[in-house]
């Protein structure tokens, strides 16, 4: 088991839906489980595409995130295995849709995941937080929980639109209530080479985010866009394959800091 301490908490997120979010939880996070990382994801997206997207029917549970956040379940009794070793998820389910205005009346609201998340310090070695496309209490208390920001970007028009948005939530959160909390990782999603807008993107994400933005870029491949609905992290589903390779190379980047 991992040192109390040594947990890492990776809010992934962008108001941008279609950036690769849930697909660079779910993958990254099953390629740092194959590493013998003790990994959880947790499921804050109401449309539960992560719990999905690890093979777990987010409908077949009797208690689910939300309690968690609303009811003050312990995060461990909402835990379920996914299959592979390693590899945990908490998962969603539709009730999460309501809870952004189940929670403005509840106190301390801001801070229900980081509470939750406490009571299971040191048990993985990694957490992975999916957020949801939009900056609302959900994703607060993502980023107040987190100990990382990890950002999807896709390398399309607009990237990045919404990141000066996204910043200044981050940095309200960090004056706040959590004052370590930065955007740590930038990784650039769907590209392709050949494309001179993808490479212009790049340029620009790079000028802005200088030190933050990972080597590994992940590849616009079909098989990653198909994993989802075979209910496997593409690690699995396409183990020699370029999505494959990108994000076991991302894992790689990120445990050797």
């Amino acid at each position: 088991m991992a040192d109390a301490s040594t947990t890492r908490i990776f809010a992934v997120a962008n108001q941008k839906g279609g950036v690769g979010k849930t697909t660079t939880t779910v993958s990254l996070a099953a390629a740092l489980a194959e590493r013998g990382k003790r990994v959880l994801v947790v499921d804050l997206d109401p449309q539960g595409n992560a719990t999905m997207g690890l093979g777990v029917n987010g409908r077949q549970f009797e208690r689910s995130v939300y309690d968690v956040l609303l009811n003050d379940v312990p995060m461990a009794d909402v835990v379920e295995p996914v299959g592979l070793p390693n590899l945990f998820v908490a998962p969603a389910t539709l009730d999460l849709a309501g809870v952004e205005q189940e929670l403005t009346s509840v106190i301390s609201r801001e801070l229900r995941l980081k509470r939750a998340l406490a009571s299971v310090d040191g048990d993985f070695d990694f957490i992975f937080v999916d957020c949801p496309p939009s900056l609302g209490l959900i994703t607060i208390n993502a980023f107040a929980a987190a100990t990382d920001i990890m950002v999807p970007v896709q390398t399309e028009y607009y990237a990045l639109e919404g990141l000066t948005q996204l910043q200044k939530i981050v940095d309200l959160v960090q004056k706040n209530l959590n004052p370590t909390l930065r955007i740590t990782k930038v990784v650039l999603t769907m590209y392709d080479a050949r494309n001179t807008l993808s490479v212009d993107v790049a340029r620009e994400v790079k000028k802005h985010f200088p030190d933050e933005l990972c080597k590994t870029v992940i590849p616009r491949t079909v098989r990653l866009a198909e994993a989802p609905s075979y209910g496997q992290p593409i690690t699995e589903y396409d183990r020699t394959g370029k999505g494959a390779k990108a994000y076991k190379a991302l894992a790689e980047e990120i445990l050797n800091g």
